[in-house]
């Protein structure tokens, strides 16, 4: 793309509930973008209960860039799909309230989605956190030990993906394959991906399109946050199956693992009170028994290497484990029971305190 020919026109989607401490924070960086095509914002305004709608009012009064479309339910798929259904322009771009974008990332975000000829561009989540357990959380998105090492969480060369963080899209390409999946509560993006890749279409990762992200900030947002999203997951391989990625079924088969080594201990020392143990229930409580060992030496690893104080790495560790094991558990809720009307909580009482 060069610099004589025309911009094409963006629009921004932002799905928003309960952000009014800083809503304004997010809307303002999206706005002073350096880019020089027409934009537009289109925020989904969820139920929220903390004054969120007098913000975004406040907002979209001093810009008319910015419009507002109500979203009576809080599910984010839905939101989407109406502040898109609500925009106007052929780049749509999903930005987030609880995230804050650089003022260069629309400009190169368009340029990496003519140059490479996706359907959908996204780059990396630079998780970030300013007490000392959303620090630790925000270095458990960036670490392979953590999220399983995809590239919008720990980075990586420029090219085709799975998924997208946020998004940068084609609108042709997303109307065709409809949209957002409005049944999908979490996981949405990803799912959307899918569908793109199945019809044909490119999704680009760009290592430059960086985001900033604010995580959970306690220990129970984090755990209800991956439960949630463990149980969406697994509806998603009950939907699609082996198309889901082998790193999906890690936490899960942990848990498993840790359940089976707890109940074949128990058995053991039970039969252990009235008999002899046989040679073969011996083994197989060993055999199990070295699962959560391992995992606790990997916990262990990580406290050694983790650079920072005792502390730091403690947390690290905990975060590590917390992840792996809410994951996990929803993972299999949402494999065997599927998801239902399963909902994040984790942010309903606001965003993380910045």
């Amino acid at each position: 793309m060069t610099g004589e020919r025309a911009w094409p026109g963006v629009s921004y989607v932002m799905p928003v509930l309960n952000e009014a401490r800083y809503l304004a924070a997010a809307v303002e960086t999206v706005m002073a973008q350096d880019y020089p095509g027409e934009r537009e914002l289109v925020l989904a305004l969820g139920p929220s209960s903390d004054g969120t709608d007098a913000v975004a009012e406040r907002l979209a009064a001093e810009d008319p860039r910015i419009r507002l479309v109500p979203n009576p339910g809080m599910d984010i798929p839905i939101g989407l799909n109406l502040a898109i259904a609500a925009s106007r322009h052929d780049v749509v771009m999903r930005v987030d309230a609880h995230t804050q974008i650089p003022t260069e990332y629309t400009r190169i975000a368009v340029r990496a989605l003519e140059e490479s000829g996706a359907a959908n561009v996204g780059g990396l989540m630079l998780a970030t956190g300013e007490t000392p357990l959303q620090r630790a959380v925000a270095r458990g998105y960036r670490s392979r030990i953590g999220l399983g090492g995809g590239s919008y969480h720990v980075g990586g060369e420029a090219g085709p993906t799975e998924s997208a963080y946020l998004g940068v899209f084609r609108r042709d390409a997303l109307e065709a394959v409809g949209g957002y999946d409005e049944t999908l509560r979490r996981g949405e993006d990803w799912e959307l991906n899918y569908r793109l890749r199945q019809a044909g279409h490119l999704v680009w990762f760009d290592p430059a399109l960086q985001v900033t992200y604010w995580p959970r900030e306690t220990w129970a947002k984090l755990a209800r946050q991956f439960h949630s999203t463990g149980v969406w997951r697994g509806e998603l391989v009950r939907r699609i199956g082996a198309s889901n990625g082998v790193r999906f079924f890690v936490p899960p088969a942990l848990v498993v693992a840790v359940a089976l080594s707890v109940l074949v201990g128990l058995a053991t020392a039970i039969v252990a009170l009235v008999a002899a143990v046989p040679a073969w229930l011996a083994v197989v409580a060993t055999l199990l028994g070295l699962a959560p060992l391992a995992y606790l030496l990997l916990l262990a690893l990580a406290v050694v290497t983790t650079p920072g104080s005792l502390g730091d790495r403690l947390r690290f560790a905990g975060v590590i484990a917390v992840m792996h094991l809410a994951w996990g558990t929803g993972f299999l809720q949402g494999v065997v029971r599927g998801a239902g009307t399963n909902r994040d909580t984790s942010r309903s009482e606001g965003g993380p305190t910045r």
